[in-house]
């Protein structure tokens, strides 16, 4: 395997672009109530744009990222960006709520272009492995949270519409400086046909016990994550909050300051002890849920569970990525892809189940939901321990 060694420029561009095209997926969680009266739905329909979102991203991680084993990976991001910046238009436009939900599922399947920056940068420079996908998944991890605040600044000041528009440029703009930065060698590692490619993909989840258990974590902590983020508008946006998206949007600046702290748990998967950063962090996790259990109606109590949830969930899935790829590094994008399916379908799932609870019991129901999820997790993590 062909070692190249990436700048700092490099690594800056491929960690930049990899959270603004990210970010996409997640735009419409503090704006769900304007689409959902701009539109005429309710607020549980308009909900389903989460998760067309999220499983569009999942099908994307299924059926496209293995490809970055097949073929020039630059070339395939590159494709993807200029194709959502498309979709992303398309968005700014819309007419009416079966096309808007068309393209949430379009966008979070072109969005895995991320998907596919995080294991090129781990196979060229194998010195520095650690460090760079540290940072590229950091970028995502910002992505992702700023991206709440970004839209519900921008739908509270102008309309929701203009958060798509602005995002077509700024992808376009990270598409430019990722073709004239990213490095064009890379030795292909699978030489089979797209089917096997696939199949090659499912048999990374069999052929490492290690895979199988951080997937069942990472899925069940990122449904964790998009449950809670997505009610989280519902809750704070009625009664006795009555916030407007812009508020419910800067709940994303703690969430980011999480983010930044999650590397830390990466260097405890370097040192040998990621099963321990895991039980630290999922239970970090079940601390915030509890405490919004309790106290449903305080801000002050939202504002430390949303800071100890981003720092559990983000930390968890920092350090499961440092574990996978130390798994096989001829199969990237292959265990990449078992991984991050698993993850992105338990997103759409959490999304799902968090909204259909909101609609039977509200915030308590919300709760109890969240917490049964983050005891399996706590579970999940200590079966770890006792593995190792």
């Amino acid at each position: 395997m062909q070692d190249i060694p990436i700048t700092k420029t490099q690594i800056a561009v491929m960690s930049a672009a990899a959270g603004i095209c990210v970010a996409n997926i997640y735009y419409n969680q503090p704006i769900l109530k304007d689409i959902a009266l701009d539109f005429g739905v309710t607020e549980s329909r308009a909900g389903i744009i989460s998760v067309l979102a999220q499983a569009g991203y999942g099908l994307g991680l299924f059926f496209i990222t293995p490809l970055g084993d097949k073929i020039n990976r630059r070339k395939l991001i590159l494709a993807l960006q200029i194709i959502l910046v498309l979709a992303l238009v398309g968005t700014t436009f819309v007419q009416n709520f079966f096309w808007m939900c068309t393209f949430s599922l379009i966008m979070g399947l072109l969005s895995v272009a991320a998907q596919v920056i995080l294991p090129l940068a781990a196979s060229l420079d194998s010195k520095k492995r650690g460090h760079n996908v540290g940072i590229i998944f950091t970028g995502i991890l910002v992505g992702i949270l700023a991206a709440r605040v970004f839209s519900g600044l921008i739908a509270e000041w102008f309309n929701w519409r203009y958060v798509y528009g602005i995002s077509s440029g700024l992808v376009m703009i990270s598409s430019l400086l990722l073709y004239f930065t990213l490095p064009d060698k890379q030795q292909v590692m699978f030489e089979g046909n797209y089917l096997r490619l696939l199949g090659s993909s499912l048999q990374q989840l069999r052929r490492f016990s290690l895979l199988r258990r951080t997937a069942l974590l990472g899925g069940l902590a990122f449904g964790i994550f998009c449950s809670f983020w997505t009610t989280l508008t519902f809750h704070l946006s009625g009664e006795p909050f009555n916030y407007g998206s812009d508020v419910i949007g800067l709940f994303g600046l703690l969430a980011i300051g999480g983010a930044l702290l999650a590397p830390l748990f990466g260097k405890l998967a370097d040192k040998g002890s990621p099963a321990r950063a895991q039980v630290f962090s999922v239970t970090l996790v079940l601390v915030g849920i509890v405490l919004v259990q309790i106290y449903p109606l305080s801000t002050v109590a939202f504002a430390v569970a949303v800071l100890l949830l981003d720092v559990g969930v983000q930390a968890t899935q920092v350090t499961n990525v440092a574990t996978i790829y130390t798994l096989d590094a001829t199969a990237h994008s292959r265990i990449n892809t078992a991984y991050m399916t698993s993850y992105f379908i338990g997103g759409a799932l959490g999304t799902f189940v968090g909204i259909q609870c909101w609609q039977a019991g509200g915030w308590h129901f919300v709760t109890w939901q969240l917490l049964s999820w983050g005891i399996f997790c706590l579970a999940i993590a200590v079966w770890g321990l006792k593995e190792k």
